[in-house]
């Protein structure tokens, strides 16, 4: 068994942390608020010998992409980590780490996008980037992060995969907020990691291969992107493979989709990061109260498990899904929408309704939980469901 060490620290510090334990071969990476400690901790572990990293400072997100797009197809373990604004400067760079299914491991502290300038959470950056090919993990809390990081290296690394993998933490709210961190030793890690051993890399004179060729009209680009699905949907399994061998090693359960409450559960409320924990803290008090209320928390964004989503929400009376991110123009946000689609071949229709909340780090109060599950209490007993989205928290004036 391993040995597990307790830490008090941040979101950040533990990503850290993981990625060294996991010993990539490079890192190449631009600090950005709040991401910007996981590379500033991680180039003081390069700097004082505690891991053997190619450490490469860039000038951009953009180039920090392209630079681990070019030693990942040479072959190397390649991580990095980003934020908001640079995940954004990323985004041409996202779809050819894909495309050419590249498994770099990629960190994101979830930050809002401008305009206006804003430095805190919410979960618009990850959105832009959902449609990229990477598979995405949420994470509620810094001991969660640490996890992802770690089951993501196997994952992107799986011969049935190989894509990249993003581990996203919500933005000063995990990041930077210390927690309480169980961590294993370096032995155990790197054991379950393994040694990453590339079949089409550049280096390889032996075997020579093409990257990132011109696919022109009548080129196989067509038949790229259905690989490139095929292997999404092979990452369904490879997940919860990876992930029920981490928890007989950690002692952690994971599962896509986690749930509290549920057993007997007339409503419940899905939603996807650290709101998870204010969520479940209200369910529990209103539970106390004799009402039958329940939590749906999103563990794994892409592929997004819609058969364990709608499994979970089955015979529910009503449903309130928690977006932290707009989708301007649609009937609602990401996961809203990813939700209903879930529910669309469910015997009975279920009432589902859409709360934007929190964008830019607005405060999620638990007053606002509190009102979404009285919501779906008036809807439960024969009400009509709010005109959606509700835009839970806004001024009213705005």
């Amino acid at each position: 068994m391993p040995e597990h060490k307790t830490l008090a620290a941040t979101g950040n510090t533990v990503v850290a942390e993981a990625m060294r334990q996991c010993k990539p071969d490079v890192m190449a990476a631009y600090p950005i608020t709040p991401q910007t400690t996981i590379v500033e901790e991680y180039a003081a572990m390069v700097a004082k010998g505690r891991v053997h990293t190619e450490y490469v400072t860039v000038e951009s997100e953009h180039s920090a992409m392209s630079a681990c797009i070019g030693a990942s197809a040479a072959g190397a373990r390649v991580m990095t980590a980003t934020s908001s604004q640079g995940l954004a400067l990323m985004w041409e760079e996202l779809h050819i780490a894909a495309g050419m299914r590249l498994p770099i491991v990629m960190a994101n502290a979830n930050r809002a996008l401008s305009a206006p300038i804003n430095i805190h959470c919410d979960h618009s950056d990850i959105m832009g980037a959902r449609d990229a090919g990477w598979v995405t993990y949420f994470a509620e809390t810094a001991q969660e992060a640490y996890d992802n990081t770690i089951m993501a290296c196997r994952v992107a690394e799986h011969p049935d995969v190989m894509l990249p993998v993003m581990t996203t933490l919500d933005g000063f709210i995990t990041t930077h907020s210390i927690d309480r961190v169980s961590v294993m030793d370096d032995e155990s890690v790197s054991g379950f990691v393994g040694q990453y051993v590339p079949k089409t890399a550049l280096l390889d004179l032996e075997n020579p291969v093409m990257h990132g060729a011109f696919s022109g009209l009548g080129g196989p680009y067509f038949e790229f992107k259905k690989q490139q699905r095929i292997a999404m949907e092979n990452a369904r399994k490879v997940v919860k493979d990876v992930a029920e061998e981490y928890a007989k090693l950690s002692g952690r359960p994971f599962d896509v989709v986690e749930t509290w409450g549920m057993e007997d559960a007339e409503t419940a409320i899905v939603v996807m990061g650290s709101t998870a924990g204010n969520t479940r803290h209200v369910a529990r008090d209103l539970r106390a109260k004799g009402e039958r209320m329940g939590l749906v928390k999103i563990r794994v964004w892409r592929p997004f498990p819609h058969v364990e989503l709608a499994a979970a929400l089955k015979g529910l009376k009503a449903v309130a899904v928690l977006d932290r991110a707009e989708s301007f123009g649609a009937e609602g946000g990401p996961l809203f929408l990813e939700t209903r689609s879930a529910l669309y071949d469910a015997a009975e229709r279920i009432p589902v309704v859409d709360y934007i909340y929190g964008l830019g780090g607005s405060d999620v109060k638990l007053e606002l939980i509190e009102r979404a599950y009285k919501d779906l209490s008036d809807i439960a007993a024969g009400g009509a469901a709010p005109a959606g989205p509700v835009y839970l928290g806004a001024r009213e004036e705005a």
